[in-house]
């Protein structure tokens, strides 16, 4: 394509718009726990290899195919890590004849070759796109408005994996994006709202209403933030509504067409744009408007848009909202997850969404995703075999190994065999700013979350039985992670909430926190966690987690009433976890077995950034 060619498909795309919105993709339908697109359940966490930290855009035919030997020369497909994945850089910049093209460079006997050579060692072959107009590297190859020829490419190179950006992406001020695209994902300010029709005639001010969902503000006399949360950074918790709307409720004397007189000012900025929604009552059918209301001269300078409502006699619900940031980029996967469907009917692609968790994807992810990023990426030093340098432990923004562990830990609500799994992005294992303690706990904080367990590191250099080898090789932990109950650790108990460090079990009674610790949202990570995971055998794998850089040595102790009341629900054997008198407990990083005689397991001491983690069964 020449640049000419390109501006003008590209602009194109943007007088075209946003797509329309079907029922089962709105908002009102996201927690009905139904799939769309044919969407498959079942699949287990990923484990692999992806290109992007080690190489970055440089990834080659020939560092592919020997990062596939390693793999098995290592063994490591034999435990389960089988997916090689071709990050960004890996085609041409540019369409030829519309369609995607391996990069002649760096991929010169193209993708079928590469694939051969991968299914040919038992692997399975992966590949990367993005739902926007570019790819995070630039290149002009996104997926947006080429879906149905990007699913024949995808069909014809017989990929077993799709990891997909969302960089660029025209709907939504994302990664590269116009920042004014935010015009699209929130509503205007709101000053006052008149509501006329059959003699009844009513003029609601802000404070008449309420506001639902935790973004929506008031502000100098309006309702602002109108929207969706940004969940890219770390300011935010995951649980709770991310989303705010201003909420009416208007008891009118007979049914019949009102119209709402909407006094409003548009700006292009995150918190306030200029497309608004109404609804009428909840439900995915609810929604009665949907579009951009006509550009104020200033983000302060107001106006009113008239907008017919049908209302029934009595009280009347009526919902000013946009929910678009989360709905748009769902109907952007699910359409090319429909003709990867249509393309490919059968299929069993693992569809990875990497959209950074900008849009809350653990609200909707699973109606389309198999795994659904949660925050930016875990690193940014990309290219230098994944040097993340400082920070990679700790970081006040995302990249790093306990930003992404902070918000994932209260998701276990989100994930499961039925939906999909949280993705916390790559693990940096065996990479320079980590040391072999921070990855020993790195491997097993993602274990027991289920994250994909997607290696990044050049595995070139790695040998049986180097201290990388053995954390990565842990049999225990990738039994944890691929357990087939499906079930992601709970925080049962953490060092922050409650208070009190507690080494004594001999009471056998479970503690009070005054915050729920599988929901409360820490940053700080001058702390103790405690998770624990169900597993199909009935065992309970523990992990003990000092996320602070400094040791712990205060004694921390999990009951069987606090596992009880965490996990007994998941248990597959929870009479037999009330009666024993006697537990077998295997810590899964010296192999020592011992059997407890008390009903609680404990830990006197933890080294800076490292953990002890158990599996755990009943004796009878």
């Amino acid at each position: 394509m020449t640049e000419q060619e390109i501006k003008e498909e590209l602009a194109a795309l943007i007088a075209k718009g946003p797509r329309p919105i079907p029922p089962e993709f709105r908002f009102d339908a996201f927690d009905n726990g139904e799939t769309v697109c044919g969407k498959k359940k079942g699949h287990l966490p990923p484990m692999g290899w992806n290109s992007w930290n080690a190489f970055g855009t440089n990834n080659n035919e020939t560092l592919t195919r020997e990062i596939a030997d390693a793999l098995v020369r290592l063994g490591l497909d034999k435990l389960g890590y089988r997916y090689v994945v071709l990050d960004d850089g890996c085609y041409e910049n540019v369409r030829v004849n519309g369609r995607l093209a391996a990069n002649a460079e760096r991929f010169p006997q193209g993708f079928p070759a590469i694939r051969d050579y991968i299914h040919g060692k038992g692997l399975l072959f992966g590949m990367y796109n993005d739902v926007g107009s570019h790819l995070c590297s630039g290149a002009y190859v996104g997926t947006c408005g080429h879906e149905e020829d990007d699913a024949k490419s995808y069909a014809e190179w017989k990929i077993d994996f799709l990891k997909v950006d969302n960089c660029y992406y025209l709907w939504d001020n994302a990664t590269f994006s116009d920042g004014k695209n935010a015009r699209y994902v929130f509503a205007p300010a709101i000053r006052s709202v008149r509501l006329c029709g059959d003699g009844f005639d009513r003029t609601f001010s802000v404070s008449d209403g309420a506001l639902r969902g935790e973004r929506a503000a008031i502000r100098n006399g309006c309702v602002t933030d109108i929207g969706t949360f940004d969940g890219t950074g770390t300011a935010a918790s995951p649980v709770g509504d991310r989303s705010g709307e201003f909420v009416l409720s208007a008891e009118v004397p007979a049914a019949g067409k009102y119209t709402l007189y909407i006094e409003y000012a548009t700006a292009k900025t995150e918190g306030q744009g200029s497309w608004l929604q109404v609804a009428v009552g909840f439900g995915a059918d609810a929604v009665v408007f949907d579009g951009f209301l006509p550009e104020t001269p200033g983000s302060t300078v107001f106006r009113t848009a008239e907008i017919p409502v049908a209302l029934t006699a009595g009280e009347n619900t009526i919902r000013l909202m946009n929910h678009r940031r989360q709905e748009n980029t769902l109907c952007s996967y699910a359409t090319l997850l429909s003709e990867l469907n249509k393309t490919r009917p059968g299929h069993d692609i693992f569809l990875s969404l990497c959209e950074w968790g900008k849009t809350q994807p653990q609200n909707w992810g699973y109606k389309v995703g198999d795994s659904w990023r949660i925050l930016n990426d875990i690193t940014f030093r990309v290219g230098r075999d994944g040097d993340p340098g400082y920070g990679a432990w700790k970081d006040d923004y995302t990249p790093s190994v306990t930003s992404q562990y902070n918000k994932a830990v209260i998701m276990d609500s989100f994930a499961g065999l039925e939906r999909g799994w949280n993705d916390p992005d790559m693990l940096m294992i065996g990479m320079n700013g980590l040391t072999e303690t921070m990855c020993r706990t790195h491997m097993a904080m993602w274990c027991m979350m289920n994250a994909p367990l997607m290696l990044g590191l050049d595995l070139r250099r790695v040998e049986v039985g180097d201290w990388i080898y053995r954390i990565i090789a842990n049999r225990d932990l990738i039994a944890f992670n691929q357990d087939a109950l499906g079930v992601q650790a709970k925080r049962v108990w953490s060092s922050l909430l409650d208070g009190e460090a507690v080494s004594d079990c001999s009471d056998n009674t479970a503690l009070a926190c005054d915050e729920a610790p599988d929901r409360a949202y820490i940053t700080d990570i001058n702390r103790v966690d405690i998770l624990a995971k169900p597993l199909a055998d009935g065992s309970v794998a523990i992990s003990f987690v000092n996320v602070s850089e400094q040791a712990k040595d205060d004694g921390y102790c999990v009951t069987v009433p606090q596992i009880l009341a965490a996990i007994g629900d998941k248990l597959q054997n929870r009479e037999a976890w009330e009666k024993a008198e006697s537990f077998l407990v295997k810590d899964v990083w010296s192999g020592e077995e011992v059997v407890a005689e008390k009903g609680g397991f404990a830990v006197s001491e933890l080294a800076p950034c490292d953990n002890v983690t158990l599996r755990v069964r009943p004796v009878r």
